[in-house]
């Protein structure tokens, strides 16, 4: 992401610009996966989000700073976790791993979303020759909320605790199992740190390559299928 612009040949101008496109687009996309978790909460009875004040749109209410940073700058990173408490469910490990793939899912609704309105601001530009800065940043915004929203949603189905694909593999495995597995969690973050580091590590940088590689395939073709193969093929026609 931006940790590879920060090091390139750009004018200081475009680099700023492009980081604050980048946390325009950043803001929504942790707040909405966020959201999806307590409002999924609270629609199957557990109300523990709405009172802790996280049953909200605002960003300052789900922003982790460090966690928004890695996002920016290395390509994946989290929000505060939206408190849950399973008890409260009818069905706890149906209704927990529900919860957990509301965030993934609703970011992959707003990279759709985004994909249509970055599809149609560029058909809009080349039919009317619009070049301006302002049309290329609201271009850039809808296309790094495309990329932001399918690398968040990836990134968060990996199945390591406590991410969200983790706790959908917790619901399905016996209980016994499931405790073992959830200790992962103490070391996943120096997990990442690790690959973080090695990245920078010639020769060593091949395996965090490796593990992130399906991520970056992932929200490429996908990026790719949502404005090329929809967005543009619906507004090309239209326009």
């Amino acid at each position: 992401m931006l940790l590879s612009l920060l090091f390139s040949d750009v004018e200081f101008g475009m680099k700023l610009l492009l980081i604050l496109v980048s946390i325009i687009a950043m803001l929504p996309a942790l707040t909405l996966h966020e959201f999806a978790h307590g409002y999924v909460a609270y629609k199957l009875g557990d109300k523990t989000a709405k009172a802790d004040g996280r049953l909200s749109l605002n960003p300052l209410d789900h922003i982790d700073p460090i966690g928004s940073l890695m996002l920016l700058f290395v390509g994946f990173g989290w929000a505060k976790p939206v408190p849950v408490m399973t008890r409260n469910f009818k069905k706890p490990r149906r209704d927990f791993a529900l919860v957990s793939l509301a965030g993934p899912i609703t970011n992959f609704i707003a990279a759709f979303i985004s994909a249509l309105l970055y599809a149609l601001t560029a058909v809009i530009c080349i039919k009317y020759n619009f070049d301006s800065n302002v049309a290329y940043a609201i271009e850039m915004i809808f296309y790094y909320s495309v990329s932001l929203n399918l690398g968040l949603a990836l990134f968060n189905l990996i199945p390591l605790p406590p991410l969200d694909g983790s706790n959908v593999v917790m619901c399905l495995l016996p209980n016994r199992l499931a405790a073992k597995y959830s200790r992962i969690r103490f070391y996943t973050q120096y997990i990442f740190i690790g690959l973080i580091i090695l990245r920078r590590i010639p020769v060593l940088d091949i395996i965090p390559e490796i593990v992130f590689w399906p991520i970056e395939k992932g929200v490429f073709y996908i990026s790719y299928f949502f404005i090329e193969q929809v967005g543009v093929s619906i507004f090309g026609n239209l326009l």
